[in-house]
């Protein structure tokens, strides 16, 4: 990784890019906002999979209704956090990220499991409503967590390749970029491991292709946000870091 961007080498996206002098190391550096932005990207992946997850919602195209579930509204600003955290602070600390939120997933299926399969005291009524909200297969949990995992560290690898192929420059197509082809290995992933032989298999594919649109149009939508907070972070962090000697392998949390 190198330091940040002087202020004569060209404009940075957002225009807040900060010299830090040839003595910053992101390594050791102390972030100011980093664990802010970790705790706000699992919280959101977490409350997107269990609050919207086992709700089907629909919006009307054309005179036609296409059902989605509702958490897709909400989970798509992982994908926006997990881009300003490799904007910001680079692939080693996106991945440190991933990694958490990945373990989090599983705490979080192993928990509703259990909770699922105590018996219910007597006199409480609320099994089968706890059942329907957690009870999800274990091949849909499955799916989703291999399909988060692979599809964040993508997302973060393009981000962070981008970046320098760009020179920091175009913060939107990087943002979208990585977007497009992050939440299509996630979604080519989940839907054939989650619904494969169980819903017919045009349902499958059109589910697929739908719910991906819909999330890289939620990702282009939220474009402005993004760059609001990329700015305020890298005027508050004063860095800004290109991963031009990272080793991108997504099997380590080293910085």
């Amino acid at each position: 990784m190198q330091p940040a961007r002087p202020a004569s080498a060209g404009p940075d996206p957002t225009g807040s890019a900060l010299p830090l002098g040839s003595g910053f190391d992101p390594a050791t550096h102390r972030f100011r906002y980093y664990d802010f932005v970790m705790a706000a990207f699992v919280t959101v992946l977490l409350l997107s999979n269990v609050i919207g997850a086992a709700k089907p919602t629909f919006i009307t195209i054309g005179g036609e209704q296409w059902i989605y579930g509702a958490g897709i509204l909400f989970f798509p600003l992982g994908y926006v956090i997990g881009d300003v955290l490799t904007e910001i602070y680079g692939y080693a600390r996106a991945r440190r990220v991933i990694w958490a939120g990945f373990g989090a997933l599983l705490f979080m299926a192993f928990m509703s499991w259990v909770v699922v399969s105590l018996p219910p005291a007597q006199g409480w009524d609320g099994q089968a409503a706890y059942e329907s909200v957690f009870g999800q297969v274990p091949r849909i949990v499955f799916a989703s967590i291999i399909a988060f995992w692979a599809g964040e560290f993508v997302n973060s690898y393009v981000m962070a390749r981008m970046k320098v192929w760009t020179s920091g420059k175009m913060l939107w197509t990087r943002t979208i970029g990585s977007t497009i082809v992050g939440q299509g290995v996630d979604s080519l992933i989940f839907y054939p491991l989650a619904f494969w032989g169980v819903w017919e298999t045009g349902q499958v594919i059109t589910v697929m292709i739908t719910n991906w649109l819909l999330k890289v149009t939620w990702e282009a939508v939220l474009t402005p946000v993004t760059y609001l907070a990329v700015g305020w972070l890298k005027r508050r962090e004063g860095v800004d870091v290109f991963d031009t000697a990272t080793d991108f392998t997504p099997f380590s949390t080293k910085v």
